[in-house]
This record gives structure tokens, sequence and C-alpha cells, in this order.
């Protein structure tokens, strides 16, 4: 290894970065000239697999081989990665009937990979392959042959991946796009596969998940009630309302620290009746809502909370900002 050193200016820098990645966008744009019935032909065989999807590749083709199977996996394409050195003593063990196989080799000539393909073949199993162009070991023995086109390396070599890392990366989110939309895969079932990420929480978190019940002795007043008896019931229930019911126990009101304030600046007296200082038909929504809809539904009103209301008009739970801020929802 030289080590001599060659000293580059910040805009030789700057000059060889911009350099490097118009290589790989020229790359890309390649890659699009190369999709076609070959690509939707790989959907229609991965849509069909009964089992799972195994990505193998061997060195950086390994690396990039990971990522798609996890983006596979995390969009509704059950996926795993196998390596293939490991396969070879042992781990092709993982592969089973139902399952398909997607190989990436650059050079479509990959030694772990080729060890592998008499198993395969036995297995009867679907081989998807991913390589520069049609010429190979493993293009020939492919039932689909995913090409990427003969894309120059952005390193100055022509040797180390670059261009084609980042090809074979955007071609397997292609892929997995295609599948999500073949699919129907929602944002709910995304958020399944992703519980302890703050989206998943985002997503998965409904209103039921953090409102207070009834178990809690709601702050509720009836409306003939005076607002000195009013003042008792907010400061016990300690949520900033109080909610009003009529002789039925039906949600008719509520009155707010915010109501609050801004009657006592006007001089209210304390024995007046709940009925003349409540704000009538609140917001409320339903349990079953997300929360995040929940905060958005707060913001967009102007409110720190809202009921939860059952199918008689009755008081069933309540949920506040802080609720929602505390739980980490945005």
């Amino acid at each position: 290894m030289s080590n001599t050193q060659v000293d580059l200016t910040y805009e030789q820098f700057i000059s060889t970065a911009i350099e490097a990645i118009n290589t790989e966008i020229s790359a890309l744009s390649l890659l699009t000239e190369q999709i076609d019935d070959r690509f939707a032909q790989a959907c229609d065989i991965i849509l069909a697999c009964k089992g799972r999807v195994v990505v193998t590749g061997m060195g950086k083709s390994g690396l990039i081989g990971r990522k798609i199977a996890a983006t596979f996996a995390s969009t509704g394409t059950p996926a795993f990665f196998m390596h293939p050195g490991e396969a070879g003593h042992g781990d092709l063990g993982m592969l089973v009937k139902g399952d398909v196989l997607l190989a990436i080799s650059n050079s479509g000539e990959s030694d772990e990979i080729k060890m592998l393909l008499p198993v395969v073949k036995r297995l009867d199993i679907p081989l998807i392959s991913i390589s520069r162009d049609k010429r190979g070991m493993l293009p020939h023995a492919a039932d689909i042959v995913l090409t990427l086109g003969k894309s120059q390396e952005a390193c100055p070599l022509n040797l180390a991946p670059t261009s084609s890392t980042t090809a074979t990366l955007a071609l397997g989110d292609a892929l997995a796009v295609a599948l999500v939309h073949a699919r129907n895969f929602t944002s709910e079932d995304f958020a399944l596969s992703h519980p302890a990420g703050a989206l998943g929480r985002q997503l998965l978190t409904r209103v039921e998940d953090l409102m207070h019940t009834k178990s809690e002795d709601l702050p509720l007043i009836h409306q003939d009630e005076p607002l000195q008896e009013a003042l008792f019931t907010m400061s016990a229930g300690r949520l900033g309302m109080t909610v009003v019911t009529d002789d039925n126990d039906k949600v008719v009101g509520v009155f707010t620290d915010g109501d609050l304030r801004r009657g006592l600046e006007k001089g209210i007296d304390l024995k007046t009746p709940m009925r003349e200082l409540m704000v009538n038909n609140p917001r409320h929504v339903n349990k079953t809502m997300r929360a995040s809809d929940a905060l958005s539904v707060m913001n967009e009103s102007g409110i720190s909370q809202l009921l939860i209301i059952d199918e008689k008009n009755c008081l069933e739970a309540i949920i506040t900002v802080h609720d929602l801020l505390q739980a980490g929802v945005k």
C-alpha cells in the first residue's frame, strides 16, 4: 500500500464528492432502463411465496442484502438474510421448500453462492438473481434475472463497489415498494412490526390506552349545582375540568380551568348554577381513535381535554393533552 498522500484543497474535496454522487445518479438512471417484465415476474414470485424470502450475497452485496431483507420484513414480506459462506456449513438448513431465494452478486460469479445452487435446485426453490448483466453462473441458474446495467463505479479505480451497491439497494427498495402496493400494506401494519420505535408508538397508541376511566372518579357535577361545588369537583379530579350532567347522567356540557379564569375576570358569583356557565356541546372522540389524532383535535380546537362519551351520551372517560404528551404522542 502506498503511503503517498495527496493534499487536496476544499474545492477539490467538494468537486470529488459531487463527481461521485453524479456517477451514482447515472447508475440509478441506467437501472431504470432495466425495469421490465422481469421485475414484475419477480414480484409475482414473491407474492406467491408461502414461506420467506431468503436474501443472500457475499461481501458488499451481502451488506446490501441485509438491508433489503430488513426492508422486506418491515413492510409485509417475511424475509431474512442468509450468509452464503455460513450456508455452506450448515446454515443452508434455513432454506426450506416454500421459500424464495434472492441472490445478489454483481459479477454473477460468487463462488460461495455457486456452491449452494445444487441444493436450491433440488429443493425446487425459485431463484431470483441480481447482477450487473445476464452473464455469469448465477444469472444462468436463476428463474428470474434482474440486472443493474453496466455502470461505472464511483470509485476512481472503478473497483470498490459504490455505484453498483447503490443501484442494488435501490432495486431492492423498488421491489419492497411494489410489494407494499400489491399487499395493500397500511401504516397500521407497519406499526405492528415497529412497536419499539417512535413511529410505531404514534400509530399503535389509541385513546383507550391513555384515557381516564370511571374507575378513577371522573369529575362530574349536576347542571343545577353552583360554581362553588364545581370548584371542589375540579380540584379533586385534577384534570383541569369538570363534566356537567343532567338528571339522567347524560353529558350536557363542560367547565374548564380556562372557563373559570374568564369567569372570574367578569366577576361571576360562586352561587351561579353550572347550567349558566358550562360550555355546551363539548368536543368528544371515540376511544379507538389514534392518540395522535386526538392530539390533533385538541390542537385544532384550542382545548386541553377531550371527552369519550358512550352510545347513551354518558361520560365514559376523559383524555388530556398532558396524558398524550407524557406518553410521547406528537
